[in-house]
């Protein structure tokens, strides 16, 4: 089984981060702890890798996992551009737990899967997951589960899952919260005829949080009255996006996951990507087909009208 390296212990610390900076390097597999829950890591850059993350949670390349970073230096390098209500999402909420999903650089060499040219990005609040982050960059990071299982909240609840398709575990005690990213889909912001920021999947940062700093640019909140109603306009009901799993897809990372890309959700993705709790895409239900119109039925005989009643005689005269 492979080992876990219990990072409160400093001797611990040094050797697990070693070998994760090795591992990483030979396109392995490392499960490290996030601000969130635990995420299960491939270098960003080698496809191979990236396959090998979503071969070990059970996921195809339709639901690519979001990526995390350690700054907004490295994030502009990931995008084709950082729009100015981005640029204040991430003063408020960098590092932490919101997911971006944005259209990705298309000048970069990666193939994270499915992503529909988007991707899913977020910087943890965790000094471990930052601290690997600046020797390996970028990492392909999803909840470290099997898909449709709880994310795991501590380095053994991942290893009861993961089991040697990881080569290491780093561990730093439960997840302090144990609560997914929120993952939301910016990706209209950048070039789109009607901007409009929308949450492909709820988690650590509320909608209220994201509001106070984004303003009307937030689609409205589900249910509210300055929703249209559909049926008076006239449009037909679409079903509601999966996480990002949870833009672009899937989204998923180190929780349990839009979701994406593509976000890309891409969140939510299951957004922002970032998608989106489990982060566990579920597939688009098919449509089914119309049912045949009934024959017509024939039409009925038509009645013939009756015959006029003939007109009363007139009296003849001198008769009263």
């Amino acid at each position: 089984m492979s080992p876990i390296f219990d990072c409160r212990d400093e001797a611990q610390l040094l050797t697990g981060m070693r070998q994760a900076r090795q591992a990483i390097g030979r396109g392995e597999l490392v499960v490290l702890p996030t601000d969130t829950v635990y995420g299960v890591a491939a270098d960003a850059f080698d496809h191979q890798a990236v396959a090998r993350l979503l071969a070990a949670k059970g996921r195809g390349r339709q639901s690519p996992p979001p990526v995390l970073v350690a700054g907004i230096t490295t994030l502009r390098a990931l995008v084709a551009e950082v729009p100015e209500p981005v640029e204040r999402l991430v003063q408020e909420f960098w590092p932490g737990g919101l997911t971006i999903v944005l259209p990705s650089q298309p000048s970069l060499s990666w193939d994270l899967g499915e992503t529909r040219g988007t991707v899913a990005v977020r910087m943890p609040a965790h000094r471990i997951a930052l601290e690997l982050l600046e020797e390996t960059g970028p990492l392909a990071v999803s909840s470290a589960n099997l898909t449709g299982m709880a994310a795991g909240i501590t380095a053994e609840d991942a290893q009861g899952m993961l089991q040697d398709s990881v080569a290491v575990y780093l561990g730093d005690g439960p997840s302090k919260t144990g609560v997914p990213s929120t993952i939301i889909d910016a990706t209209s912001l950048v070039g789109g005829a009607e901007p409009r920021v929308r949450v492909l999947r709820e988690g650590a940062v509320s909608r209220a949080q994201l509001r106070d700093v984004l303003g009307d640019l937030l689609e409205p909140d589900p249910g509210s009255e300055t929703e249209s109603e559909p049926e008076l306009a006239g449009e037909s009901v679409s079903e509601p996006e999966s996480a990002p799993e949870r833009a672009g897809e899937s989204v998923s990372e180190p929780e349990s996951e839009p979701e994406r890309a593509g976000e890309s959700v891409s969140e939510p993705k299951d957004a922002t990507g970032s998608g989106p709790g489990t982060g566990d895409a579920t597939e688009t239900p098919a449509v089914p087909e119309a049912a045949p119109a009934p024959d017509a039925a024939p039409a009925p005989e038509a009645v013939p009208a009756p015959e006029a009643a003939p007109a009363p005689a007139a009296p003849e005269p001198g008769r009263s």
